[in-house]
């Protein structure tokens, strides 16, 4: 079997995710911690505020697995939300203790880690199967 057979015969989530792609929606879903570390969800009214940014993202990630520039939406997906999970373990270490004088997020609470990681996983997952529901609906499928 050559590269290309092993390509499309792999299950969807064993594909080569687009790597520039997973960064790009990892730093457009930075925004929510950004928001939340900076206090402006708490300004501009919780829990709307998380809501309607995670809303936005989700959206901004499901279009972009729709675009037919992207080879495997959906271990694209689940990739960005693991670089986005890693992303907020890192900006919530670096600025937390910058703007609040104590360490807090994630490596605070250890524990948090793992679930950190599995629930930005299962959201890449829900809005790469949404890209390609949308793909295969406008006549584009893999």
């Amino acid at each position: 079997m050559n590269a290309y057979e092993h390509k499309h015969t792999a299950p969807p989530l064993l594909r080569r995710p687009d790597w520039p792609v997973v960064i790009g929606l990892a730093v457009v879903a930075l925004v929510r911690p950004l928001f939340s570390i900076t206090g402006l969800s708490d300004s501009l009214g919780k829990p709307a505020t998380p809501l309607i940014l995670t809303a936005a993202i989700s959206a901004v990630w499901v279009g972009a697995g729709v675009l037919n520039r992207v080879r495997e939406p959906l271990p694209t997906l689940v990739a960005a939300g693991l670089a986005y999970a890693l992303g907020t373990l890192v900006l919530s270490g670096v600025l937390s203790p910058l703007l609040d004088g104590e360490l807090a997020g994630p490596l605070a609470q250890p524990q948090s880690i793992v679930p950190l990681f599995a629930v930005n996983a299962a959201w890449g997952a829900l809005c790469g199967v949404c890209s390609l529901g949308l793909r295969r609906a406008r006549g584009h499928g893999d």
